[in-house]
């Protein structure tokens, strides 16, 4: 009882000494029309819906413990980037020429400082080598064998040659595969926000091919003034829009709520002839997401919650 009252009476004077009391996070693990019950089995949709229950839980859990936001995206993108169900990390598509290559970006609320990295192989966690560059370089983006031997310096977890089969082989064949990227923004109780993305990109794609996820502005956007955004679908589309950016925009430009301004940024997308969905969670707490597929993978748990959403289908 008095361990209760103690943290009640903690949580009421965390605004005076520069924390929030609210804190919430937001994942997705890929947006498409094949993200529907006549294309997914059961057994496949229960797969999905318990993976996103355990990565949303486990960053509910790491905020609650204090954790500040961006090594909560960090460390909620590995567990996604782990998991063979998503195109990021292990479960990365291949390309047109049967390799894998990965992108991966992270942003910073409170100075708007990213990292990304793209066209990658190395980096067992493509999001750790992203925060690597962010924290450790000058630069905001490096590429192809620049970002692998960056990656390698910085003593991250590096894939082997021997492991390029093994990634080649869980890669799924085009018609089968419902994956997506994945993606996370959470703002913690110190106020601050941040958001990271990671794919493999489309599969079959052109080798060198990048798409929005690792492109600060289309498909991750950080900004404590407004948001913080995480993007999946086609990223030729998303890119040509700015439409991760385009949201923050949206809400300090024209004072629109996060909703509407998601809801905005996507309408942007579907008019240039793209496809796919986004997520976000704004200074405030309140979270959104909107999509023009017939499903989105997505999870979100927030301090003013009793438990956490877990969708797929539908909006």
């Amino acid at each position: 009882m008095i361990k209760h009252l103690f943290f009640n009476a903690l949580l009421a004077l965390l605004p005076f000494i520069g924390f929030s009391q609210t804190f919430g996070i937001v994942i997705h693990g890929g947006a498409g029309n094949g993200i529907s019950p006549e294309y997914l089995s059961e057994e496949r949709s229960k797969a999905y819906e318990s993976a996103l229950d355990r990565a949303i839980r486990f960053g509910y859990s790491l905020l609650e413990d204090g954790m500040d936001a961006v090594s909560v995206v960090e460390a909620v993108i590995v567990e996604l980037e782990n998991n063979s169900l998503f195109n990021a990390g292990f479960g990365a598509v291949a390309n047109a020429n049967n390799e894998v290559f990965h992108d991966a970006s992270i942003m910073r609320g409170s100075d708007l400082n990213a990292g990304a990295v793209a066209n990658v192989f190395g980096p067992k966690n493509p999001i750790r080598a992203a925060l690597a560059v962010m924290d450790q370089s000058k630069h905001v983006m490096l590429t192809d064998r620049g970002a692998e031997v960056f990656a390698a310096s910085q003593n991250l977890i590096m894939l082997t040659e021997a492991d390029k089969e093994t990634y080649i082989q869980a890669a799924p064949k085009p018609k089968l595969s419902k994956k997506g990227t994945v993606g996370c923004v959470v703002l913690d109780m110190y106020g601050n926000l941040a958001a990271g993305t990671s794919t493999g990109g489309t599969s079959k794609k052109l080798p060198g091919r990048v798409g929005d996820s690792p492109i600060i502005g289309a498909g991750t956007w950080a900004d404590n003034r407004s948001c913080a955004v995480s993007a999946t679908g086609d990223g030729e589309y998303f890119i040509r829009s700015g439409a991760a950016q385009y949201v923050g925009s949206s809400m300090r430009m024209l004072s629109l709520d996060i909703q509407t301004s998601l809801e905005s940024s996507i309408a942007e997308v579907a008019e240039l002839g793209g496809e796919g969905g986004l997520i976000g969670i704004d200074k405030d707490g309140n979270i959104g997401w909107d999509f023009n597929t017939k499903g989105m993978f997505r999870a979100a748990h927030a301090s003013y919650m009793s438990k956490p959403i877990v969708e797929m289908y539908g909006k």
